[in-house]
């Protein structure tokens, strides 16, 4: 059913090519908006867009803030402009202070606190003008609590808090939100059964079954989060029902982190 909220809206997805930028995607398509679907895997990216009716690929290293500004230009020329933002791309490497490189803690950084900063300065000059739009980062439960031999992750999305909230106080007076969405842990999704439970398990010592078990009694709702928990609260924050909401980093975490 589409949404009388987001029915006609632009929206502008990173991270679409697999996983919850897909699901950010379809859930935007099927609320009536007219999606520009971005990611760095030009070909995984596209082939979303087919199964979907008001979806447009764009290949974009959200690192390059050329590629980023070249997307926003070519947005602008097609659509005219965009009301939705949701800065979704990002990596996760573990590892403890031994083994973790430098170069895999600065990779961290540069994709998902850089590479956020890159995305909302390409594309927020259309909203500052319009003075209309909702930017929605996708953070992580890790952007409030600290997390066990995952610093680089934890240090990029407190810092993504911390972007957050200037980004909105900079842009109140033109009526842009800015929010961000801390979600729990995607247990069922494929970046945890394919890799996050064989990462967590080498370096903590111990079996994929174990970590899954210790994340599921972290949670006082004692479930996964779901793709569909994080696509409601995008939902919420994208529409004008959410039109007082603004610089705040929400939980959606069953109840795991309350601040």
């Amino acid at each position: 059913m589409t949404s009388i909220q987001l029915a006609g809206k632009i929206a502008v997805v990173t991270g679409v090519s697999q996983g919850l930028g897909e699901a950010l995607a379809r859930r935007l398509v099927k609320e009536g908006c007219q999606v520009i679907a971005c990611d760095i895997n030009f070909e995984g990216v596209s082939q979303v867009c087919e199964q979907l009716e008001n979806a447009a690929p764009f290949h974009l290293d959200i690192t390059d803030y050329s590629q980023c500004e070249a997307v926003a230009m070519a947005v602008k020329e097609r659509y005219g402009h965009i009301d939705i933002l949701v800065a979704n791309a990002g990596i996760l490497i573990s590892g403890d202070i031994d083994t973790l490189s430098t170069i895999s803690f600065r990779k961290v950084i540069d994709v998902n606190l850089i590479g956020y900063f890159n995305t909302v300065k390409a594309f927020a000059p259309m909203m500052l003008a319009q003075k209309s739009g909702s930017i929605i980062q996708i953070n992580s439960k890790s952007g409030k609590v600290g997390s066990y031999k995952n610093g680089a992750y934890a240090a990029s999305k407190f810092g993504g808090i911390g972007l957050t909230q200037s980004l909105a106080l900079e842009f109140a007076e033109a009526n842009v939100r800015v929010n961000s969405i801390c979600p729990g842990n995607l247990l069922n999704s494929p970046l945890w059964v394919n890799s996050l439970f064989k990462q967590y398990a080498k370096n903590q010592h111990t079996t994929e079954d174990a970590i899954r078990e210790k994340y599921i009694l972290q949670v006082p709702l004692k479930r996964s989060c779901e793709y569909e928990d994080i696509e409601n609260m995008m939902v919420f924050l994208a529409s004008d029902l959410a039109s007082y909401v603004t610089g705040q980093a929400i939980n959606v975490t069953g109840g795991q982190v309350m601040h």
